[in-house]
């Protein structure tokens, strides 16, 4: 037996409790400290002193994209420039640290930076008119490239622009450097995939996943899963015997003009979710489903939504439902998990629709999910609230600094109901909450900040922006603990400080419940542990 009494620490859930024991990587007992200490004694076991912290279930990050956020960490961030000036300022002091690397990748740039909110190759090109640059808009649903840039992945007039996607083009048909939505799929992640191999995808991973430790988190859903990826992570596994997060996977079925296709790559999701099941590294890395792209994202206005934007936009899905039916049906059939990405009304509608269709009691029961959610109907609410319908969402996105594009394009009276995670708890639904890293910033704490009061984790001297749809600190915390796991269909595994669940937990440098909001924003993981091992230690 491999027994730990953990001391000196707070624990959540059990305040009278002043030492807590694990044994073989789970959870024995909460109570007095010379109580355990029998046990202790008795089993030889080994103390680990909490350092006076406050000890919380481990966070799970309940949708989040782990290679792209590791790739993303050694790409230029450009969420805080100012304008274009600031831009090509980042990115020209990346080149100066990296100046023999083959091409420039950055991100997180929003439209509200660009003038006239229209992104432009030429704009790169005035400063880069040789080298390759890609960056990644804040949302990874489109990306700005220079001419270069097109030219190396074969981008050209002739292009056709794929199923669900888009080709940004000038008046005669020239591509303009924009790409969108599924035209990332089909041209620019094969390409910057050849670009890597499996040997980077796995340090990359690593990064992501060491990153996350730090941070707290000891479970993490991603949301986009390909071979590539899939390999990566079970390389790492194989390799280390155990990882610092424990992950559950979703495939990403991308959309095709060939119906076969997709439901294709529904069967390699079955195939990869069964495989997994059988052995003992389900507890470390298992695919649970697939995932779903409806619709875009409300700031390249590709969202679908019943009312148009204020641009006069009114896009369609990227699947509508005649698509949906047999891929939402095919999946259920097999047992997999279903996750639909649907931030739009329309594509909320929609998407529902098909998961309707399915047997009575499946959707509850198979934990079927919606991700993001950010703007919907109060009868939609009802319909998630009736089928038992989880609800995935990010409180990050929802950070008033990267809202005003957002608020712009959607016009009232919809920005008032925007991201309505009070609505959805009213209205019994489980709300999951996660990051979208590398979407949105991965660290938790500043998201649990956005979660309870929404105000700005970025900005803090903004305003909050629809403050009554904000949740309690408590919930907020349920909501990445106990409510993630049951997502995921775990809750007997993980997500609580439980006799019998894993003994996967973080310990903070204060109580966050007696402490005011704002301190979150600066608040110190001193450790964080999975099954009783250390990932972190401050």
């Amino acid at each position: 037996m491999n027994t730990t009494l953990y001391v000196n620490a707070t624990f959540h859930e059990h305040p009278d409790a002043t030492a807590a024991l694990a044994r073989d990587g789970r959870w024995l007992a909460f109570g007095p400290r010379e109580e355990l200490a029998a046990t202790q004694e008795a089993e030889g076991a080994r103390s680990v002193d909490l350092g006076g912290g406050y000890a919380l279930p481990g966070f799970i990050d309940a949708h989040t994209h782990l290679l792209m956020m590791g790739e993303a960490l050694s790409k230029a961030d450009l969420v805080a420039a100012a304008g274009l000036e600031e831009i090509i300022e980042g990115l020209a002091a990346a080149r100066a640290a990296a100046p023999e690397a083959p091409r420039l990748l950055g991100r997180s740039w929003l439209f509200s930076q660009v003038p006239g909110g229209a992104p432009h190759r030429s704009m790169l090109d005035a400063a880069f008119p040789e080298l390759p640059v890609y960056l990644d808009a804040n949302d990874v649903h489109s990306a700005w490239l220079n001419t270069a840039a097109l030219k190396e992945i074969g981008i050209t007039a002739n292009t056709p622009d794929p199923v669900g996607g888009r080709i940004g083009r000038d008046a005669d048909g020239e591509p303009d450097g924009m790409l969108y939505e599924t035209a990332l799929h089909t041209y620019l992640w094969p390409a910057v995939a050849g670009f890597s191999t499996d040997e980077l995808r796995v340090e990359n991973l690593r990064r992501a996943l060491q990153a996350y430790a730090a941070t707290g988190v000891t479970g993490a859903v991603d949301m986009a899963v390909c071979e590539d990826e899939w390999r990566a992570m079970s390389q790492l596994l194989e390799r280390d015997g155990r990882l610092p997060v424990r992950i559950v996977g979703h495939w990403l079925i991308n959309r095709h003009e060939d119906p076969r296709v997709e439901l294709d790559q529904v069967a390699r999701a079955a195939e990869l979710a069964a495989a997994g099941a059988a052995g003992p590294a389900g507890d470390w890395l298992r695919l649970a489903g697939i995932k779903i792209v409806s619709d875009g994202v409300v700031d390249a206005c590709t969202a679908a939504v019943h009312s148009p934007y204020t641009d006069g936009s009114r896009p369609e899905a990227i699947w509508d439902l005649p698509g949906l039916r047999p891929v939402v049906r095919a999946a259920d059939a097999a047992g997999l998990q279903i996750a639909i990405h649907a931030i739009g009304d329309a594509a909320v509608t929609g998407s529902l629709d098909a998961l309707e269709e399915l047997p009575e009691g499946h959707v509850r029961a198979r934990r079927h999910r919606m991700e993001h959610l950010e703007v919907i109907s109060e009868a939609d609410v009802a319909r998630i609230a009736r089928l038992g319908i989880v609800a995935s969402m990010q409180p990050v996105h929802a950070d008033p600094a990267i809202q005003d594009n957002w608020r712009a394009m959607l016009g009232a009276p919809r920005i008032h109901r925007g991201y309505p995670w009070a609505e959805f708890q009213a209205a019994g639904v489980t709300l999951a909450f996660g990051t979208d890293a590398p979407t949105a910033p991965y660290e938790m704490l500043p998201n649990l900040y956005v979660a309870a009061t929404r105000r700005s984790a970025l900005d803090p001297s903004r305003e909050a922006l629809e403050p009554h749809l904000k949740v309690t600190l408590h919930d907020a915390v349920a909501h990445v603990t106990r409510d993630a796991a049951f997502a995921s269909g775990l809750e007997g595994e993980r997500g609580s400080l439980a006799p019998g669940q894993l003994a996967d937990f973080v310990v903070l440098g204060r109580d966050p419940f007696a402490s005011a909001h704002e301190e979150l924003l600066d608040g110190t993981v001193l450790r964080t542990v999975v099954g009783a091992e250390d990932t972190f230690v401050a």
